[in-house]
């Protein structure tokens, strides 16, 4: 896949504020400091289009990215930081809630993990949550590269059992690239293009 134009068009913290184009949206959630905005960049092939920050919970709107004029990646805030209130903690689980429930664009969800840590139990939670609304739902373990080779059968299992897993992950590097075209296979299958 090559990507041709990436635009932010869209901020939004309710329906009436997202796009009203139809293109098919790639959902991305993921804990605070997952490697969001770095897995957004690796993919986009742009280095700081998405802002990474050092302060996890930075983000705090709904951000629609569209693709080549084709698709949208949509970032949500990051879940589990525990510096947030539980005000805005509630308030970002509604936004997520209110798209999840609403948006019929949505086509697939890419579920951003650690690589490095055991799932935690708001990884679980979402996973649980995500397949209660039936979206295809993809695992991507970020910071691949960051685990010693000697580890990876281990953390693999770990990942696979705690998130009691029936399908494969996507194991991802920013750094490396790792992932990346397997990402792009998802979604130019998704959107019938080859």
């Amino acid at each position: 896949m090559k990507i041709d134009s990436v635009e932010l068009t869209n901020i939004a913290v309710r329906l009436s504020q997202y796009p009203t184009d139809n293109l098919k949206e790639f959902l991305l959630v993921g804990r605070s400091n997952v490697g969001k905005s770095s897995f957004i960049n690796a993919l986009i092939g742009r280095k700081n289009f998405a802002r990474t920050s050092s302060k996890p919970g930075k983000t705090q709107t709904l951000n629609f990215y569209q693709i080549n004029k084709q698709f949208y990646l949509v970032d949500v805030p990051g879940y589990g930081y525990t510096k947030l209130s539980k005000e805005s903690d509630y308030k970002i689980g509604l936004m997520i809630e209110e798209y999840l429930k609403n948006r019929t664009d949505l086509s697939q969800v890419f579920m951003l993990i650690d690589y490095r840590h055991k799932p935690t139990e708001d990884d679980v939670l979402m996973y649980n949550f995500l397949k209660y609304y039936n979206i295809p739902i993809t695992i991507v373990a970020t910071k691949y590269d960051k685990v010693n080779a000697s580890l990876r059968d281990k953390q693999d299992k770990i990942i696979k059992e705690t998130l009691n897993l029936d399908q494969d992950f996507i194991k991802f590097s920013a750094t490396t690239k790792k992932g990346r075209e397997e990402i792009y296979k998802i979604i130019e299958e998704t959107l019938h293009i080859s």
